[in-house]
């Protein structure tokens, strides 16, 4: 093992106690030297920062701490691991209550609300890519920013190494084996970001997909999404287990009113719960990570980061779902388009395992009409363009009518003008 220098971007985040958890836990695994902690709010940075050196304290850990304002924090750096948010709550909040007005779902990583969130993301993740290549080529970013596929869509663009990373299809995968009690099965998981389904549960050589669409299983819901599940109906019509997030595709008006009948938006309510977290964190006797966080909705996201992390670090050449280019892997799909798919980790790749033959003609025209719109969402946030922006949107099934998003599109790009360029 070689002394490594991790970075992370947005370390004010209430997530950080989190990762600080993961990175204590494979202490053995990782000759870890110096551990930067990178955040614009200098208040967060401190609270959030000290709950990490105490929690370190505990443990008996004397890794070297630093505390950054800046980007050069990523100097000699090994990993970097990016969780920003451009704008705060306030913009997620904006995120999900304007679309409501224009009948469209307000979201923060899904439909115009995603959309917002990216143009806001990707310029900022631009200028921590363009300090990597010039202060730590050699480092892996490891993005956990939203929305992760397109960001990493956009990212495939700059000369970095880069892979997004989410904790659903850890979550997806694990609820499922434990539900049809197979633990060691082999999961076959398609798609994008935010979009995706399992579409083989193989076990002995035998396949439990049709039992499991028989039975109705689903995957774990998400925290910070409102869930009902898919009945037998939906999952025999698209035949494979969707991500929670698909009930906001398939089915669109009841997430809608449910939207619109809620006293307060998810952002709102993670305001009140990141308030109530700060609190605690301040307290000097608090050495370990609250049980309060998990409300947060961010479950197993330290142990698919560090877990990833690890892999490469060792050479693991292990099996981790990621966000990455698809080359191959999805014979359907174009080389350079970016898929959340199982790939190889190992510390000179990444390597998305091919999936041979797929003929599910549901995933696949959802997926490529997904890919087209993330394509031209990174378009319209590189030039900034109000025609790319609509042309993109007007592909996206959450959006669609063009006087709707036209309108909308005008009202959040003029409340969200501090944060985008061009």
């Amino acid at each position: 093992m070689r002394n490594i220098k991790v970075v992370i971007i947005g370390a004010g985040s209430t997530y950080t106690p989190e990762l600080i958890e993961g990175l204590i836990k494979r202490r053995d695994l990782l000759d870890l030297r110096e551990l930067a902690l990178m955040d614009i709010d200098p208040e967060r940075l401190e609270i959030v920062g000290n709950m990490a050196k105490r929690m370190l304290k505990k443990e008996g850990i004397g890794w070297q701490v630093e505390f950054y304002d800046t980007y050069d924090c990523v100097a000699g750096a090994d990993y970097v691991i990016t969780q920003i948010r451009v704008g705060k709550l306030a913009a997620r909040i904006r995120d999900e209550k304007i679309p409501l007005k224009y009948g469209m779902i307000g979201q923060e990583t899904c439909g115009i609300g995603g959309f917002f969130k990216a143009m806001r993301t990707i310029p900022v993740l631009y200028r921590i890519a363009d300090r990597m290549r010039e202060l730590c080529p050699d480092a892996l970013m490891i993005n956990f920013t939203n929305p992760s596929g397109l960001v990493a869509q956009a990212l495939t663009e700059k000369p970095v190494r880069s892979v997004g990373l989410c904790n659903c299809p850890f979550a997806m995968e694990k609820s499922v084996k434990e539900e049809l009690g197979l633990p060691d099965a082999e999961i076959e998981y398609v798609g994008l970001n935010h979009l995706s389904w399992l579409t083989a549960i193989r076990s002995g050589g035998v396949d439990y997909l049709d039992r499991a669409i028989a039975a109705g299983v689903n995957s774990a819901a998400m925290k910070n999404i409102p869930a009902n599940g898919f009945d037998v109906g939906v999952l025999s019509a698209v035949r494979g287990i969707p991500s929670t997030y698909l009930e906001y595709y398939y089915f669109r008006e009841e997430k809608l009113k449910k939207l619109r009948s809620e006293p307060l938006s998810r952002g709102e309510v993670c305001l009140a719960l990141e308030k109530k977290l700060l609190e605690m964190y301040r307290d000097p006797a608090l050495c370990t990570k609250p049980p309060e966080l998990e409300q947060r909705g961010g479950a197993y996201y330290s142990t698919v980061a560090v877990e990833l992390l690890e892999a490469v670090e060792n050479d693991r050449r292990t099996r981790h779902v990621v966000n990455v280019k698809n080359g191959g892997a999805l014979p359907f799909m174009e080389a350079d388009d970016v898929v959340e798919c199982a790939a190889i980790v190992g510390r000179d790749a990444i390597e998305p395992i091919p999936i041979g033959k797929f003929g599910n003609r549901h995933i696949i025209g959802y997926m490529r009409q997904m890919k087209a719109y993330e394509r031209l969402a990174v378009k319209a946030a590189q030039t900034g363009r109000r025609e790319d922006a609509i042309a993109a949107l007007l592909l996206n099934p959450l959006c669609g009518d063009y006087h709707a998003v036209s309108q909308c599109y005008d009202e959040m790009r003029e409340v969200n003008r501090e944060f985008l360029e061009g």
